[in-house]
């Protein structure tokens, strides 16, 4: 898979993203029921996303994280575990979840699923403007299942798209405010920019 890998930037320690979440987008017109379609084109890493998370093709979970292992790994000093970012909506098989586990495999880590959980369902973000308030509002709806010993760690958070952070920058304020969490690092499939 060719990416055009690319720091994000945010109060994590370290993020980085495999390639952006489309290179184009044309509207082609209505469809049968009134609804507008698009011919968008993406990259190799988006084409993947796109194709697990909306067509449910999870054979290529494992494939994007051997590409982020492959190509993000090494740029991390030192991971204890993944987290997955906690899904927005719920869904039989969560994408995210297939990723982290896959790309925790590869660099012998556990993948803790359920150690930053969301305990309350939130508003859409598209719906909230103001960005502080996306922070808190997620920040208040994600919370910490301690089943860690006692010490520091370093923590890799996986995410699907890095738009504007807000939820990122959420996870990272929750997970330092443990005590037990001394970096935490992100990865992002794609990203909006």
């Amino acid at each position: 898979m060719k990416v055009n890998v690319k720091k994000i930037e945010g109060i994590w320690d370290k993020g980085f993203s495999l390639d952006k979440h489309t290179i184009s987008s044309t509207p082609i017109g209505y469809n049968d029921y009134g609804h507008m379609q698009f011919d968008t084109i993406r990259p190799e890493a988006g084409e993947a996303l796109f194709q697990l998370k909306y067509r449910s093709d999870f054979t290529q979970a494992p494939i994007i994280a051997s590409q982020m292992y492959e190509s993000l790994a090494k740029k991390y000093p030192f991971v204890s575990f993944i987290v997955p970012m906690p899904a927005s909506r719920q869904r039989q098989r969560q994408p995210v979840t297939e990723i982290a586990r896959s790309l925790a495999n590869l660099m012998n880590v556990p993948c803790l699923e359920e150690f930053l959980i969301k305990k309350q369902a939130t508003p859409a973000m598209k719906d909230i403007h103001d960005r502080d308030e996306k922070v808190q509002t997620l920040e208040n709806a994600f919370s910490i299942n301690d089943t860690i010993g006692d010490g520091l760690y370093d923590v890799l958070v996986v995410d699907d798209l890095f738009d504007t952070g807000s939820s990122l920058e959420a996870a990272t304020n929750v997970l330092k405010s443990c005590g037990k969490i001394q970096h935490v690092y992100v990865a992002t499939v794609t990203r909006k920019k």
